[in-house]
């Protein structure tokens, strides 16, 4: 296989340990093989994304949440990397993400999806305006909007999950307070997500 790479861990194996996945990963298809064990189908690095990302690495969801009703988002701001577990842990996905560009501009702590937009439009918070009295005060959707195709908005005001037209912010320290994914990225976690779908950023 020239494209692409397979890892092959038993269950137990994979959620109990780390794996350290290689630098500049783009996103690793996970699926089962005729033994029940998970494979990782690591695609070749994206150049946009080779030098950006530190590591990239699964984690195990038990000690962070006591069940993965509705789906789970775990965000891990040190890593850059987004995981997703659907309602009955058949499904686990792991993106490459843009976090904020500081920590004062970083918030931790648990939430959940409450409105989904495709084609969403975006106007500066009033502390970016601030920053950067240069900026528009809004911007329809289409392809100069920095939210992207697709956007989950939480119950934190102004924190949002979206895509992101400027594909190398990903892997960086580079967003307002936003967690960023590429478009591809985005479009696939809105289908596997719904208003509920729990997410902590760590």
């Amino acid at each position: 296989m020239s494209a692409s790479k397979s890892f092959k861990y038993s269950r137990r194996r994979f959620l109990g340990t780390s794996v350290a996945l290689a630098s500049g990963l783009a996103m690793p298809a996970i699926a089962r093989d005729s033994s029940g064990d998970i494979v990782f189908e690591q695609a070749q690095p994206r150049n946009d994304v080779r030098h950006n990302i530190s590591s990239f690495r699964s984690l195990d969801w038990r000690p962070y949440f006591s069940n993965t009703r509705n789906g789970a988002i775990l965000v891990d701001v040190s890593s850059r990397a987004l995981h997703f577990w659907s309602d009955d842990q058949s499904i686990y996905k792991l993106y490459p993400t843009s976090v904020p560009i500081s920590e004062d501009l970083t918030r931790r702590g648990r939430t959940k999806v409450i409105r989904k937009v495709e084609g969403p439009s975006w106007a500066p918070t009033p502390a970016m305006k601030k920053r950067n009295p240069e900026w528009p005060d809004f911007i329809p959707p289409g392809p100069t909007n920095p939210l992207g195709t697709h956007a989950l908005y939480l119950t934190w005001t102004y924190y949002r999950i979206h895509g992101t037209q400027d594909t190398r912010k990903i892997g960086r320290k580079s967003s307002n307070g936003c967690i960023g994914l590429y478009n591809e990225n985005i479009a696939e976690l809105y289908a596997l997500t719904k208003n509920g779908t729990q997410v902590l950023i760590i």
